[in-house]
């Protein structure tokens, strides 16, 4: 019998959806979300906050911002560009574009405390070549309502027949596909031996 620990409720072996694209290079967390969000004291709003100065001006929206763009409306997959969630390690990028509705990233490299803040969130983040990304991205502005495929457990992404290799750290597909990423949960079913620990640690019982 395997006694592979699994949480089958937070397992995501692939994931479906359409794409939103946003491929320039180093985009980075402060474009995600401006800092001055940051002083909110929950992220139950950051979702409205995501790439916000870039998507207004005057307190207008900008139409062509692919956030505001009709077309990708509910999309859950985004494709950026090279060095994707770069600069400060704020939860609150990570937090804003999950909040918005994305569950998975793809691009061709990303800033590891990005992608790492991701991954506790249940963001799947992966990356592809350059031209890949490239093409994808190119594809989805032509054809915003054609589903991609991310599987995690093929490592592969389909679309329109097509089919591209991803790659993601092996640790962090095995957290995935087995339901382990979100450590609070982890936590939650390991109850007894929390409360084991709890017991050999004489500052806790004082």
């Amino acid at each position: 019998m395997s006694d592979k620990f699994i949480i089958p409720e937070n397992q995501i072996i692939e994931l479906k959806g359409r794409g939103i694209p946003k491929p320039a290079n180093d985009q980075n967390t402060d474009d995600i979300v401006p800092a001055r969000y940051l002083k909110e004291i929950t992220f139950a709003n950051m979702g409205d906050y995501a790439y916000f100065d870039e998507r207004f001006k005057d307190g207008k929206p900008i139409e062509d911002h692919p956030f505001n763009d009709p077309k990708y409306q509910g999309a859950t997959i985004l494709i950026g560009g090279a060095n994707y969630g770069c600069g400060s390690s704020r939860e609150h990028a990570p937090q804003a574009l999950h909040r918005y509705g994305l569950n998975a990233i793809i691009a061709p490299s990303f800033a590891e405390i990005f992608a790492g803040n991701c991954a506790s969130l249940g963001v799947v983040g992966v990356t592809v070549s350059p031209q890949d990304a490239t093409e994808l991205a190119d594809f989805v502005k032509q054809e915003p309502s054609t589903k991609i495929l991310l599987s995690l457990a093929d490592k592969v992404i389909r679309y329109d027949g097509k089919s591209i290799d991803l790659d993601i750290s092996e640790g962090r597909r095995q957290a995935f596909l087995n339901g382990t990423w979100d450590a609070m949960t982890v936590l939650q079913q390991k109850e007894e031996r929390v409360k084991g620990v709890i017991q050999k640690l004489d500052y806790l019982n004082l």
